[in-house]
């Protein structure tokens, strides 16, 4: 696994824009090429991972920036229907179970989601 050459401090949305509770799309510039994030939000808390399921690869989303969640809370893989914490990523129920999202690290900084 390669490492992720992102440029720290770089905003990729702003706090408000994501529902609390809620999870976004954005994209930012991983090793070179422009990669698709999942962005979930928990009050000020932020979470993010490569927007790739580790079971096919695929996206997560079922239409760009457009989610799936679980009763439980965790978000859904639209193409499979594995479930991921969003504490951490971890697959916890689906065709993968027990592998991770590859996080992003990001944080909260004057309002904006920026990477960390």
């Amino acid at each position: 696994m390669s490492s992720l050459n992102l440029r720290e401090g770089e905003s990729l949305i702003a706090l408000d824009a994501v529902d609390d509770g809620g999870f976004a799309e954005v994209e930012a510039t991983i090793d070179g090429d422009a990669e698709s994030i999942v962005v979930h939000r928990d009050g000020d808390a932020v979470r993010a991972w490569l927007n790739i399921c580790p079971h096919a690869g695929r996206r997560l989303d079922w239409a760009p920036g457009r989610f799936l969640r679980s009763k439980a809370g965790h978000l859904v893989c639209a193409a499979h229907g594995a479930s991921f914490s969003v504490d951490d990523g971890l697959c916890v129920a689906g065709p993968c179970r027990g592998e991770s999202l590859r996080p992003v690290a990001v944080k909260v900084q004057d309002g904006e989601i920026v990477l960390a």
